[in-house]
């Protein structure tokens, strides 16, 4: 029996399978690590090393002959939730951590603790009490740190284990990422080896502030419901401290104004004698980079910044250069530019997304140019003025160690990505083809240059086909790229016989900082106008029925998919809403209150983009899709406006998906995911001749 496309993506978890992930370089150059599967529809991650100078990929660990089996089955609870914040699919070797020269690397499987040499290539279990969570060596491979349920641990190479810090409270932790830290803040980690491996600073976690929302299985009422603590906006978050513990007995509390900055957003340490720590206020709007001396906990300001609006967290800063200097990245000259010392040192037609690596004299950074966001490259300051290290229009991120450079690239032209040390041999691609081939033709439409990505079946005769928007819309994603994999299940559903159309409009990110800034205290208008105003555009282009047209979407995507379909029934005539918020009261802290304020300051910009007071303006079809263990859009929010819906009278389908969080990674459901919406779709398009009738 012949694969179909969406039997393959569910098969290979979107086509992500057996391919070289989560690299880290050695230092001298010399070493490359990695993770990847050994087949394009294997999900257990093994771990490889790559030899630089003589191109030999050699297999360091094996999770399956470790453990008969893969890693998933005795899972502890930290490591759960850490995989459902990175939307983890795989299993296996799907996070590791490595010493400072890169030779010995420690993981866990199914809580239990592996440590392995990278030249020798052998792998060990250490039977130290667990279960185990975040195994990091120290420094110098003389022995690993590790998280167990609430305490911060110290495993001894012999296998013997002792407590470092811990608490018999069950509201308090050590060495863990808070929700708010791992979801929006982008920081997983809670702890951090000092470079000379005699203290760590670690954090200590305090959720009592916190409401507990809980989580239940409605298909097995025998299962008592899961206790979630849940920040939603305007509510109390998590109390989190820092502290500096000594090995041979003490601890440091790192003292800072957490009353005003109560957000922990960064830990970094510079040498064994300064810390920094990044701070962030709860409105978000002030910054502060502190310097903390780790003996006695007192911090200085280094840096600040403020912004009527937000202050964006950007990855891998602060950075500190070997002569000291500082290296921020800040929204200056209407561009985010990279800064060192307080001078930018990149123009204003370059938006800086990460910084990859800082070494002794050099940055390495992903830019796009201001005006079009759709390729992202690597660069490289140094005082020599920059270099762009990728060539073809794509998007390129990378992976530094001393001189060496591993770029991984994905380009429009051609499916997956390629993973190579710049100069040097490549690391193989296990991935399968994908059997759809994206027919999609990018565009800039109206007079804000709206990145829209169209497409059609292939060998179309030009007839006007029904249109399916396809968005992400919102804050923080993109989708609208130079990547031939941004685009293969909305081939999938061209090939289905529509057109289909996706948008990034204001408020995605890598147009710049006023582009980000226009959905601020309005998560709606300009995100729905701009959907509109390109879908419009387009039509005059390509053979777009603007007389049948759909929207779909998930998380951010499924809130603008509903609010399309209740504000603009117009234009949209049926939507498919995953997983949508659709009351910002019920969202994080974090996230939500950047963009629309404190609800217990200022309730009007949540009344005003919640779609619960829209439901009595549903006129169209609309589908509802909610994983019921969602415990990031819990499934409340699709459940309360379905319930609104139906006291207004106003017919839809609720697609509750037992089990499954916010992530669709059963095989089975993410196949029949895509089936059910075609069917939907083909189900709630009027044909051409009946549209008179249905509009």
């Amino acid at each position: 029996m012949s694969d179909s496309f969406p039997r393959q993506y569910a098969r290979t978890q979107r086509l992500t399978l057996g391919e070289p992930r989560n690299v880290v370089v050695s230092p001298d150059g010399r070493r490359v690590v990695f993770a990847r599967s050994r087949a394009g529809d294997d999900p257990v991650n093994c771990l490889w090393m790559l030899d630089v100078e003589s191109g030999d990929e050699h297999l360091v660990v094996d999770p399956v002959a470790l453990l008969g089996a893969a890693d998933d089955e005795n899972l502890p609870q930290e490591e759960r939730a850490r995989r459902e914040r990175v939307r983890e699919t795989a299993s296996g070797v799907t996070a590791f951590a490595t010493d400072h020269a890169v030779t010995v690397v420690a993981f866990a499987l199914s809580g239990r603790m592996f440590v392995a040499g990278l030249v020798s290539a052998q792998a060990r279990g250490l039977a130290v009490d667990g279960p185990v969570f975040d195994p990091r060596p120290d420094p110098g491979a003389t022995r690993v740190a590790y998280v167990s349920g609430r305490a911060l641990r110290i495993g001894e190479l012999d296998g013997t284990s002792w407590e470092l810090a811990g608490d018999e409270r069950a509201e308090i932790s050590w060495g863990s990422a808070e929700f708010i830290a791992a979801e929006e803040m982008g920081r997983q980690r809670g702890y951090w080896w000092s470079p000379d491996g005699s203290a760590i600073a670690a954090c200590r976690v305090d959720l009592s502030p916190v409401g507990t929302w809980y989580i239940g299985d409605p298909a097995n009422p025998e299962t008592p419901p899961n206790p979630v603590r849940y920040p939603a906006a305007g509510t109390d978050n998590a109390d989190v401290t820092l502290h500096v513990l000594a090995l041979d007995g003490g601890s440091t509390e790192v003292h800072w104004d957490r009353e005003t900055f109560p957000y922990l957003a960064e830990v970094r340490w510079a040498s064994p004698t300064r810390l920094l720590l990044t701070v962030q206020s709860r409105d978000q709007k002030r910054l502060e980079v502190l310097d903390a001396d780790p003996r006695v906990g007192a911090t200085s300001v280094v840096f600040s910044d403020e912004d009527t609006a937000w202050v964006e967290l950007v990855p891998g800063t602060p950075g500190v250069l070997g002569d000291g200097r500082l290296v921020m990245v800040v929204d200056r000259d209407g561009a985010r530019r990279l800064v060192v010392d307080d001078e930018a040192v990149t123009p204003t037609d370059l938006q800086v997304r990460s910084v990859l690596d800082t070494g002794e004299g050099t940055v390495t950074f992903v830019a796009n140019p201001i005006g079009d966001a759709t390729v992202h490259h690597v660069w490289r300051w140094s005082s020599d003025g920059l270099a762009q290290l990728s060539d073809a229009d794509g998007v390129h991120s990378a992976a530094v160690g001393g001189d060496t450079v591993v770029l991984r690239s994905s380009v429009l032209e051609s499916p997956g990505s390629s993973t190579a040390v710049i100069g040097g041999p490549t690391i193989a691609s296990l991935g399968e083809r994908p059997l759809v081939t994206p027919n999609v033709s990018l565009h800039r439409y109206a007079a804000r240059e709206l990145a829209t990505a169209v497409l059609l079946p292939h060998d179309h005769d030009g007839s006007p086909l029904p249109v399916l928007l396809d968005p992400y819309g919102g804050p923080h994603a993109q989708r609208v790229l130079r990547s031939c994999n941004a685009y293969l299940s909305s081939q999938w559903f061209a090939d289905q016989g529509f057109a289909v159309v996706v948008v990034d409009g204001r408020g995605t990110p890598g147009r710049g900082p006023e582009w980000e800034r226009e959905v601020h205290l309005d998560l709606a208008t300009a995100v729905l106008d701009d959907q509109v105003e390109a879908l419009q555009a387009a039509a005059g282009e390509h053979p777009l029925d603007l007389g049948r047209v759909a929207i779909r979407g998930w998380s951010f995507g499924g809130y603008l998919a509903a609010l399309a379909v209740m504000r603009r029934p117009d234009v949209f005539h049926a939507a498919i809403a995953g997983a949508p918020v659709t009351e910002w009261r019920l969202y994080d802290t974090h996230y939500t209150e950047r963009y629309l304020g404190d609800p217990s300051i200022d309730a009007g910009p949540y009344a005003a983009n919640s779609l619960l007071p829209l439901a009595a303006e549903l006129g169209r079809p609309l589908l509802l899709i909610h994983g019921l263990a969602d415990d990031n859009v819990v499934a409340a929010h699709s459940l309360q406006l379905s319930s609104a819906l139906l006291a207004d009278g106003k017919p839809h389908e609720l697609l509750a998906l037992v089990g499954v969080t916010h992530m669709t990674s059963q095989e089975v459901i993410a196949e029949h995911l895509l089936l059910h919406q075609l069917d939907f779709l083909r189900r709630s398009l009027p044909p051409p001749t009946a549209r008179a009738t249905h509009d």
